[in-house]
């Protein structure tokens, strides 16, 4: 049943019948997420947590150790992220045209791996840019795969109508690397 008012300053009805209660937050949430999830989200973690590590002395390693120059870090590092952000259109369309993400996103993971043990191996130039190339394919191949896994997988109810994303950027907000920050620790360390 409805009752309007009927003051000319109130335009509004309200509902007389009983509403369903909303329904409240509840810390026991993290229960709802499935555990290909929180494996996909443990997995990120630790993958970008290890990239971070390398990638945040990578530069100096090479102009102090290598003998590069700037120049040639910044043309490494642009073919780096380069190659990951056209590798993860073709694979995610690749993982939209067979229907199957997990292969990819398995792939995609090695070759992150197994490129990892190349870095400290390295000896020259051409030996880190095959490293990070391997690197960078292999975040490429996974990007889109686990991103579209994870939607996948989560159900609606647990979503809470977010869209689904990689859930170490949201239960790690600040990655290893000091000072950078993401989400709503950036806002307060900005202040």
């Amino acid at each position: 049943a409805l009752h309007c008012a009927s003051e000319p300053h109130r335009n509004a009805c309200v509902s007389l019948s009983m509403a369903a209660p909303e329904k409240k937050p509840s810390l026991l949430r993290w229960r709802e997420i499935p555990g290909g999830v929180w494996a996909l989200g443990l997995v990120s973690l630790f993958m970008d947590a290890s990239s971070e590590m390398i990638h945040a002395l990578l530069p100096l390693y090479l102009v102090s150790v290598l003998g590069a120059s700037t120049l040639e870090v910044g043309v490494i590092e642009g073919i780096a992220e380069a190659t990951a952000a056209v590798t993860k259109v073709f694979s995610g369309a690749f993982s939209d045209w067979i229907g199957r993400r997990k292969p990819l996103v398995l792939a995609g993971y090695g070759l992150s791996a197994l490129s990892k043990p190349l870095f400290p191996l390295a000896t020259s130039v051409t030996a880190i840019v095959a490293a990070r190339f391997i690197d960078r394919i292999g975040k490429g191949v996974r990007g889109a795969p686990r991103d579209a896994l994870i939607a996948d997988l989560t159900p609606a109810e647990a979503a809470d109508g977010e869209p689904a994303s990689s859930p170490g950027s949201r239960a790690a907000p600040c990655s290893p690397r000091p000072m950078r920050c993401t989400g709503p620790t950036a806002s307060r360390a900005a202040a």
